[in-house]
């Protein structure tokens, strides 16, 4: 019997390693698909088999566990997010702060309603709007993680590949990247400090009872530390 996932784009970097130690201990396959996960959500509930699905955020989760849908749900990873910003933009002066008050630059963002990191990063403009009195959403671009939104080509990281490609001057987007995006010399990485910041919550939805031993692994110490080597807090 091979699991059947879906989980989540901002896990794919993780999820190797992580089931290649599953496999290794229990013996069971698995079989993973990767997409926004609100969209995946809408695949489970049209009906599509799925045996686990990974999301990265909890709402999604618990509306299908209302619905019915799935047997049980359960965080098991968070994330926060992070600024990456175009080599141009930045001067030796440059903060987070300076460079998303500048209206000059374009503000790339994932979409919301269909990717949670959309939906953290509207959360995060809220916030934003409320300390500094700047309005970001009208600068900000959704320009990765729609149903109608271009696919991020294989092997490139989406924060690289916009900026790279003269989509967006700055990037909000998941800080577990942080140490894959500070290896692109063109790229300019800020953290976003913690009180203007966003918890992001992943949650498990278990579909199907035969993947209770996947859903026990990934809350396990060892699932943790693989998830805190790709830069995830558990």
């Amino acid at each position: 019997m091979t699991l059947q996932i879906l989980a989540a784009g901002s896990l794919r970097r993780v999820w190797q390693p992580l089931m290649a130690q599953f496999e290794q201990e229990t013996g069971l396959l698995t079989e993973t698909q990767f997409g926004p996960a609100g969209l995946l959500r809408a695949r489970i509930e049209a009906g599509e088999n799925c045996s686990l699905f990974a999301s990265a955020n909890m709402a999604h989760p618990h509306m299908l566990l209302e619905q019915g849908k799935v047997r049980a749900v359960q965080r098991f990873a968070g994330n926060a997010l992070c600024l990456t910003a175009a080599a141009y933009c930045v001067e030796e002066q440059s903060t987070w702060l300076t460079l998303l008050s500048n209206p000059a630059l374009r503000i790339g963002t994932s979409t919301p309603g269909s990717d949670p990191s959309g939906d953290y990063t509207w959360q995060f403009f809220a916030r934003f709007e409320a300390e500094f009195g700047i309005a970001l959403q009208p600068r900000a671009l959704a320009l990765v993680g729609g149903p109608d939104t271009q696919a991020v080509p294989d092997g490139r990281l989406a924060a690289q590949w916009l900026i790279a490609s003269g989509q967006a001057d700055l990037m909000i987007g998941y800080r577990s990247y942080s140490a894959a995006l500070k290896a692109h010399r063109e790229l300019r990485v800020f953290e976003i400090p913690a009180p203007y910041n966003i918890q992001a919550d992943y949650g498990l939805a278990v579909c199907d009872e035969r993947a209770e031993p996947l859903r026990a692994f990934l809350v396990s110490d060892a699932a943790r530390q693989i998830l805190r080597d790709y830069g995830f807090v558990v």
